[in-house]
Formats: structure tokens, C-alpha cells, sequence
């Protein structure tokens, strides 16, 4: 108790550091390229993008492919020049050694002392990335085509539960990077015509909170005979993922009378056999994956294949990781000013570190994305919410921005009218040229996804040129009206425009975001792949689970925590 005292002290003091934002670049000199970088920015700070957008050379530079994806972002803060400096900023901050480093296996994660490797999980059959001068694709694979032949066997009623009926429904077990990135897959294919087949008669859901409210919502109708449980956790000891597990192994034997039933009912994406085995689970039934996979990198790895290929089977989670393999390949060769991930984290560090914005929304038009940015969130928040660089001292501008969206047009009878006329946050908008559901009704102008790709379009063109009191007076606006009328504009966005909505695309949109935070990580000179910040908390719930325990048993002691935290402790432990 007195330790979690001390800790709540440390924790305190700790966010009386001001942001290094707030410290900015005035007690804190910057090496050339980022005061190149500045210069720009306060060069341009004056010119409207009304200005910027009459320049069609310019806006014809900032139209950039990768295959069939189309990226658009003529509508940034920036015009040649600023790029040109940007460019600048990635080669001095050396983002092509080290991107070099990361496809190579070297252990650029130093904190943790780990290669960075997602890029493995999606590497062709034949490729060769090594690891202590091991190559590890072949045992990608070798997980792979396990991975394949038993969801294979439990799609085709090959393997069977308890009491000899075949498994339809899965319930998958885990938290954060074992939970987020898989269920953005699972609700974007949910739609898609080809995946909607291989899924018919099958369900997946996924059990990911601790508070029992959760537990109930996974398991509400399903009938235990055909249900199978996955969990995921690497180490097998993640303290929300094990207690539901456990809570929902209980339900298994209650219903189906016998605790011989995990063998056949529950399976697991782990490396730790010995508690797998201690659980009940078959050995077989294991699929691993490498401590160099990082847990919001990971659906590429068995945290994903596993439930996608069970509920969609496991060709159609091999398009999704085809699409991933192809950015990959093109943000490891292409030209800098063709390289969408690398031109989207520049445009990021743009954004956040010179121009100071601390949002950045997230706009899918496509409600198959409706799980992306949760995903993106963890991806970008927990990759770059630093503030430290990789020899410890503080980086001396802003990293990291507050991510959040909700796909359109929900979005813009949400909190548009604040993007518009209150703070500016740097926007990016995702659209797909065609519907995975295309509907076009008689007697209607356009059809229903023409006439939500109009605001797509629409969107974005707002917030840059906005709408002048002069113009509102042009139109007839009433002079009480004007102001509250008036968009001031001059509001940043990139946009990205992807042929549908299917597995493939998919895989190049999540590599490209994968991508773009560690274009940004590496330019801050931060580690993008470990989560420190996610400790302090545990270690306190830690003490707080122990209190607890004790106060149910009527000898708790509550003195070592603050006081605040006590007296609402003991508000809580109140019947």
C-alpha cells in the first residue's frame, strides 16, 4: 500500500512535465533539416489554401498512386517547396536506413532489445528475412499451413465438439492488439459479397473486456455444443484475457457437464505450452507467434489468421495479407515522392510537431470500416505517444496526435461543425470507388453510394476554401448572419480513394497505416514499438485488486492510498 502511495507521487509529478509542445523550439535548438522544416511552415502561414489550390502544377504533384490506391493531398498546408524540406527532414533523420533495418530483422526495437518484423507474417512463401542469421519466414508458414488445416477442418465438420456436433460459432478471447486490428477485418468483410458466402452460417465474436457486461454480450445466444473459444494471448497470464477465459471455460463445462470438453471447445494463439496444456487445451491446438510481433501489429500473425479464417476462410485472409505484402514492397521501393506511407507520416509530423495541430481525424466513408479507427488509435497512440527518444532526452517538438473518427456521413452530423468552425484538426478522409452493397433506386438522381461519395468528395473542399463573409453577403445572407455563417477555411486534409472495399485493399490500407507511424516514429526518433505507458496503470490496479480482496474479507487497509482514491474506494465497496 505505501508503494502505491510513492507511485501515485511519481505519477503526479510526472504530469506537471509540461508537453514538449508547450516547451516548443525556444529553449530547445533543433539541427538544420527541422529548422528548414519551420522555416516553411512560417513562410507559408500567410497564404491561405484558397492561394495554395490556384497552383494546379502543384496540386497535380501531391496526386500520388500505389497501384490502384490514389492518394490526394493537394489539400495539405504544404506547396513544393515544403515537401522538398520534408524530404530533406526523412533523409537526415536517416527513415530509409531504418526502414532497411526493420525489413532486415535488426533489432531497432532497442528498449525491448526485438527485431520489428509484422512484415514477416505477410512475406511470400519463398521470401528470406532473418533474425540472428535465422530465417523466419519458413516458420511463418509452417504456422500457416496449420493455421489452414484446421480451420479448414472445422469449417468442413472434420473436427467436432463435445458432443459430436460441428463448431459454427467462435468466441475470441483477448485485449488491445489481440482484439482491435481483428475485429476492424472481421466487420469490413462482413459485407463483402465473396467473404459473406465462405461465412454463411457461422459466427464470430469477440470477448475482449473484463467487466462481466461483456462476458454476457459474447455468449448471449450461443449454444455451448457448437461453440468454439479462442484465446489469445502470448504469454497466457494478460489479466483480463485470463480471467475471461476462465469465466467462460466455467461456462463450457456447466454446459456441456464435463471439463473433458476444452480439448475439444477451446484452442489458443500462444507461445506458453505449459499453461496452454495446464488449461485444458490440446497441444495441437496452439498456434504461436514471435515476440517480434508487436501486439497492434499482430492480425497479420495467429492473433488474426486463426478467428478470420474461421469465420471466412482461410483463402480469403490470404488476399488480405497479399494486399498488406504489396504496400510493403511498395513502401520499401518506391521513390520518396511516389511512397504513400512515407509521404502520409511526413504530412503527419507536418501536421503535429511545425504546424501544432494535436487532433487528426479519421474519416472512413464506408461503414465496413466502422471498427478502422478504433484500430488506428491504438496503432498510432500507443506506437507514438512519446516523449522521450531512443537515447532517453526529450524530443524537442510535439509527437504524437489524438486520434478519432467515426465513419461518414454519421461523422458530419456529429462533430464536422467543429472541424468547420472551431479548432482546426488536420483530416483524412478514405473512400472507395465502388460499394461492396451497390444500390440505385428508380427515380433517384444517383445512387445510394454516389450520393454518399458526393460528401466525400464535398467534405474536404470545405474545410480548405471555407466560405468568406463577402460571399455569404453575395448570396443574400442577412448582415445578423454573416458571422455565424462564415468558414473560414484554410483547414488541412489528404484523401484516399481505393477501388472497393475487399480483402485485399484492405491489407494495403492497414500495411499503409502501419507504415505511415513509422515514417513518423522514425523521423521523432522515438521507439514506435514499445508501450511503456501502458505499465503505470497495471502496477496500480495491481495494488487496488489486492486491497480489494482483503476489504471483501472485512481487513483492508487503505492508508497507503491517497486519500481521494480511498474514500471512493470505500464509496464503491459500499453494499
Amino acid at each position: 500500500s505505501s508503494h502505491f502511495g510513492s507511485i501515485c507521487a511519481a505519477a503526479i509529478s510526472l504530469f506537471r512535465v509540461p508537453r514538449p509542445v508547450a516547451r516548443g523550439l525556444a529553449t530547445m535548438p533543433l539541427p538544420p533539416a527541422w529548422s528548414d522544416v519551420f522555416s516553411q511552415a512560417e513562410r507559408l502561414s500567410g497564404t491561405h489554401l484558397r492561394s495554395l489550390m490556384q497552383d494546379q502544377a502543384r496540386n497535380d504533384s501531391m496526386f500520388v498512386k500505389c497501384g490502384d490506391t490514389v492518394l490526394d493531398y493537394c489539400r495539405e498546408k504544404v506547396d513544393q517547396q515544403a515537401m522538398e524540406k520534408l524530404f530533406a527532414l526523412a533523409q537526415a533523420t536517416d527513415v530509409e536506413g531504418k526502414k532497411k533495418k526493420m525489413y532486415e530483422g535488426v533489432k531497432i526495437n532497442e528498449t525491448e532489445g526485438r527485431p520489428v518484423l509484422h512484415v514477416a507474417l505477410r512475406a511470400a512463401r519463398d521470401a528470406s528475412i532473418c533474425v540472428d542469421g535465422k530465417n523466419v519466414v519458413p516458420e511463418v508458414w509452417s504456422v500457416l499451413d496449420d493455421m489452414k488445416a484446421f480451420s479448414e477442418k472445422v469449417r468442413k465438420g472434420e473436427w467436432v465438439g463435445h458432443t459430436g456436433k460441428k463448431l459454427t460459432d467462435v468466441v475470441c478471447i483477448g485485449i488491445g492488439g489481440s482484439y482491435l486490428g481483428v475485429e476492424f477485418v472481421f466487420e469490413a468483410l462482413k459485407t463483402d459479397p465473396e467473404a459473406a458466402v465462405a461465412a454463411q452460417g457461422r459466427r464470430l465474436r469477440f470477448l475482449a473486456n473484463v467487466d462481466p457486461i461483456d462476458v454476457k454480450r459474447a455468449l448471449e445466444g450461443l449454444n455451448a455444443e457448437t461453440t468454439l473459444v479462442l484465446v489469445v494471448s502470448k504469454t497466457f497470464t494478460t489479466a483480463e484475457t485470463m480471467l475471461n477465459a476462465k469465466t467462460v471455460k466455467e461456462w463450457l463445462i456447466k454446459e456441456l457437464g464435463s471439463p473433458d470438453c476444452v480439448a475439444k471447445h477451446v484452442a489458443a494463439c500462444s507461445t506458453a505450452l505449459d499453461k496452454t496444456a495446464a488449461f485444458g487445451i490440446d497441444s495441437n491446438n496452439v498456434f504461436g507467434f514471435w515476440d517480434w510481433v508487436g501486439g497492434r501489429f499482430s492480425c497479420w500473425s495467429a492473433v488474426g489468421v486463426m478467428p478470420l479464417s474461421l469465420q471466412y476462410g482461410f483463402d480469403t485472409v490470404m488476399k488480405f495479407h497479399d494486399g498488406g505484402r504489396a504496400m510493403d514492397q511498395h513502401f520499401l521501393t518506391a521513390p520518396p515522392k511516389e511512397n504513400l506511407p512515407l509521404i502520409m507520416g511526413l504530412l503527419s509530423v507536418w501536421n503535429v510537431s511545425v504546424l501544432k495541430y494535436e487532433g487528426c481525424a479519421v474519416l472512413p466513408y464506408c461503414q465496413a470500416l466502422t471498427r478502422f479507427v478504433p484500430h488506428i488509435q491504438q496503432l498510432d497512440m500507443e506506437s507514438n505517444g512519446k516523449r522521450v527518444t531512443m537515447a532517453g532526452e526529450e524530443v524537442p517538438v510535439g509527437t504524437g496526435a489524438i486520434y478519432f473518427g467515426e465513419p461518414g456521413t454519421n461523422g458530419q452530423h456529429s462533430f464536422y461543425q467543429l472541424m468547420h468552425q472551431g479548432r482546426t484538426i488536420p483530416a483524412e478522409f478514405i473512400g472507395f470507388s465502388a460499394s461492396q452493397n451497390p444500390i440505385e433506386l428508380p427515380g433517384e438522381p444517383v445512387s445510394n453510394h454516389d450520393e454518399l461519395m458526393s460528401n466525400f468528395f464535398a467534405q474536404p473542399d470545405a474545410l480548405a476554401l471555407g466560405k468568406t463573409a463577402e460571399e455569404l453577403k453575395a448570396d443574400g445572407v442577412p448582415d445578423n448572419l454573416v458571422s455565424h455563417k462564415t468558414f473560414t477555411g484554410d483547414r488541412p486534409s489528404l484523401s484516399l480513394l481505393l477501388p472497393i472495399c475487399n480483402a485485399y485493399n484492405l491489407g494495403q490500407l492497414l500495411a499503409l497505416y502501419e507504415h505511415r507511424t513509422a515514417v513518423q516514429g522514425w523521423v521523432w526518433d522515438i521507439n514506435s514499438f514499445d508501450q511503456w505507458g501502458v505499465q503505470l496503470g497495471k502496477m496500480l490496479a495491481t495494488q487496488v485488486r489486492g486491497y480489494m480482496c482483503d476489504a471483501r474479507k472485512g481487513n483492508a487497509d487503505d492508508s497507503g492510498f491517497l486519500k481521494p482514491t480511498a474514500k471512493l474506494m470505500q464509496k464503491y465497496m459500499q453494499k
